[in-house]
């Protein structure tokens, strides 16, 4: 029942997205946290929580300054295989655009053991073990499915924007654009989602339309 919606919202014929399974990862606690040029820019944090990924749209992206709160409007319930995706949903169907993994890791939970029970009551503190984002965090509900996501102040924190200072995918160090371009996505919307100066893709190998990613391993 906790991926009905999820279902509804797609056709799994048209979109490369992976169907409504769920599952666990061996640890049961991993994140992710997907750049999402669709409509707007911004970035899905999501949250593995009894087989699913718990997930919310960040318009702005995280900060990693304690004193900046941004905005997390939840949406719905995600299967845990979503945290594989990287790639072009097409044009016209949910969602439409290009999708990164900009980051993954692990997370642990700092004011409940029970998870699920304490976003029910609106608050979650978390620490993240992640490639870009470490450290304590917070997850408030404000109102209905609005939420605030905060940076504790601790030994990550800083007033530079890691959105910028650490721009490309974590798995394949590719852009946006770049993503659109080796996936057959529309370039040039992707590429308003990028910044003027990006990682050089040393290492990295151009990828044929519709080759999946490699993905990581540590989860499983």
């Amino acid at each position: 029942m906790a991926l009905t919606e999820y279902k509804k919202k797609r056709k799994f014929d048209k979109t490369p997205e992976p169907g409504p399974k769920e599952k666990r990862t061996r640890t049961g606690r991993m994140f992710v946290i997907q750049k999402h040029r669709a409509t707007q820019l911004h970035y899905d944090f999501r949250l593995e929580v009894d087989g699913v990924l718990k997930s919310w749209a960040v318009p702005k992206g995280p900060s990693l300054d304690p004193t900046v709160k941004r905005l997390a409007m939840q949406v719905e319930d995600h299967p845990v295989d979503y945290a594989k995706f990287e790639g072009v949903i097409p044009e016209g169907e949910y969602g439409g655009g290009t999708v990164m993994v900009w980051d993954y890791g692990t997370y642990k939970p700092e004011n409940a053991d029970d998870v699920s029970q304490a976003l029910q009551k609106g608050e979650l503190k978390f620490s993240l073990n992640g490639k870009k984002l470490k450290g304590s965090w917070v997850l408030v509900r404000t109102r209905d499915r609005q939420w605030l996501l905060l940076k504790h102040r601790d030994y990550y924190t800083t007033e530079e924007e890691v959105t910028e200072i650490a721009p490309a995918s974590i798995l394949t160090r590719r852009t946006l654009a770049e993503i659109a371009e080796d996936e057959g996505g529309n370039i040039k919307k992707a590429s308003t989602g990028d910044p003027k100066q990006v990682p050089p893709r040393t290492g990295v190998k151009r990828r044929k339309k519709g080759q999946k990613a490699k993905i990581w391993h540590s989860n499983k």
